[in-house]
């Protein structure tokens, strides 16, 4: 499909590589595919070695003559799969901890005989919890773009503040009280390049060496990179079908006798399992971060997608913003490329924030955060999220039912149907995860195995994302999936 080159001009992770694609103009499939798959390809053959450095996006998109945004989708998409990794200041790399199968030095299987006519078919992605970009309000956000960015030319008089645009900022604040249970003012929000840009800042800006932070395990392992890169250490906290240990955490807060600075918990729909923490840990949780004075960093990167009965509140309306910073994102609401997040903290850590983000980057996207405030005014990102609810749980269903009416796959997995979340935890009776992931490469399929969500060790499971695939494509993956079984 394409004819990939990769040339190094120094050791990995010295100098960044250069990639010289050309991508084919088909439309059968989009260029972000055709990168994606390229780049995996590179890594599998063992060309791009763990912790190999890529050219700026860019750079990359001079060098493959593409709009940066599809290698922006291409990149975020594979760090979410656990094939890359970004840290702040530092650029993205290939990970350094990819399971061994997917870097051993080997080629691909050669593809299928089918004929001399027909093309080679494409591989496809099984996202780890992605929206689909194809049903993001895109036209309606482009149009408010272009009209914050002629305001921003005829106002804009120097540097806007580090916390992000103050007229956003009393949008969330207001949208948060109202939709979550917060308690909180435009003061307390601060605007971040998604989720992930405010676990960064976060780290740089309250955390340091002998600091330890907690957080959950299996869980989201790009996380506890940015704890690391402030010169934290993370210690991991097992989860069950209630969400996390807190018994466990106690004795871990005992022992570490002040050094315990934060606990990292995605307690709505927890990842990557998408349980949810049961109440009474919730209230415990709390209790803890008062008794041991350390902070919860509650993620709720898709509150939005709860599909039966009412959303938990979160543990910020509970235990406001002394002992608990709350995280979100909008880039699980809009799309990945859309890089919008924002906190919620006391007075003291946004004044910390503010200093950090100032040296980085002095301010966040002005233009977007105001074409952002635009669509929550009309009610365009209310209506998206409304019709995205019903899209979602639908394939959701979709998808359990045909893991269900097929016998290899309902035999080969242990699962429950989340009640909310955009992706199944799929837990294997029996074989490895790693061994089946090789199987459906040779199926095309590309997954990232459970040892993802690991810091060691493998794990016989799979995070299933759904959102991302409509129906039928969902059912030709369900497919190929029984194949790999079956073999």
């Amino acid at each position: 499909m394409e004819r990939s080159r990769s040339t190094r001009t120094e050791g990995p992770g010295q100098r960044p590589w250069r990639f010289d694609f050309a991508l084919e103009h088909d439309g059968t499939v989009s260029r972000q595919t055709q990168l994606t798959r390229a780049i995996v390809r590179e890594i599998q053959r063992g060309r791009l070695q763990p912790g190999a450095m890529l050219p700026g996006s860019r750079t990359l998109a001079d060098q493959l003559g593409v709009n940066r945004k599809v290698v922006v989708a291409a990149v975020e998409e594979l760090v979410g799969q656990g094939w890359l990794e970004t840290r702040p200041a530092s650029g993205t790399r290939v990970a350094a901890s990819l399971p061994r199968s997917a870097v051993a030095d080997v080629e691909l299987p050669p593809p299928r005989k089918t004929g001399p006519s027909r093309r080679e078919a494409p591989f496809v992605s099984i996202t780890d919890g992605l929206p689909d970009p194809r049903l993001a309000p895109l036209t309606e956000l482009s149009r408010a773009y272009a009209r914050a960015l002629r305001s921003v030319h005829r106002t804009a008089v120097g540097y806007g503040d580090p916390a992000g645009d103050p007229g956003l900022r009393e949008v969330l604040s207001g949208f948060v009280n109202q939709a979550r249970g917060l308690s909180t003012t435009r003061d307390e929000v601060f605007l971040t390049r998604g989720a992930q840009g405010a676990l960064g800042l976060y780290a740089l800006a309250m955390l340091g060496p002998g600091d330890v932070v907690a957080a959950e395990v299996p869980g989201y392992a790009p996380a506890w990179r940015a704890f690391e890169f402030a010169g934290a250490r993370v210690t991991h906290i097992p989860i069950d079908g209630d969400g996390l240990r807190t018994d466990l955490l106690e004795k871990t807060a005992r022992r570490l006798a002040g050094r315990l600075k934060a606990v990292y918990v995605t307690p709505h729909h927890q990842y990557p399992t998408s349980v949810a923490l049961a109440p009474e840990r919730r209230m415990k949780l709390l209790q803890l971060a008062e008794r041991f004075d350390f902070t919860v960093l509650e993620d709720d990167y898709d509150y939005e997608y709860h599909f039966e009965g009412e959303p938990l509140l979160p543990l910020h309306a509970t235990g406001g913003s002394r002992h608990v910073v709350y995280i979100a994102s909008l880039s699980k609401l809009l799309a990945p490329t859309v890089r919008l997040g924002y906190l919620v903290a006391s007075d003291a850590c946004i004044r910390k924030l503010r200093e950090i983000r100032a040296v980085l980057e002095r301010q966040g996207d002005t233009v977007l955060e105001r074409a952002i405030v635009e669509l929550f005014e009309d009610g365009t990102i209310q209506r998206h999220a409304r019709r995205a609810r019903r899209t979602y749980k639908a394939r959701r269903d979709h998808l359990h039912a045909r893991l269900s009416a097929l016998p290899s796959l309902r035999e080969h997995f242990e699962y429950t149907v989340p009640a909310g979340g955009l992706a199944l935890w799929l837990k294997l009776r029996r074989g490895s995860a790693e061994a089946l992931v090789a199987r459906a490469r040779e199926e095309r399929l590309l997954i990232a195995p459970g040892s993802t969500h690991l810091p060691v060790g493998p794990l016989d499971a799979l995070r299933f994302g759904f959102a991302a695939h409509e129906p039928d494509e969902l059912s030709r993956i369900c497919d190929a999936l029984a194949r790999c079984v079956s073999r």
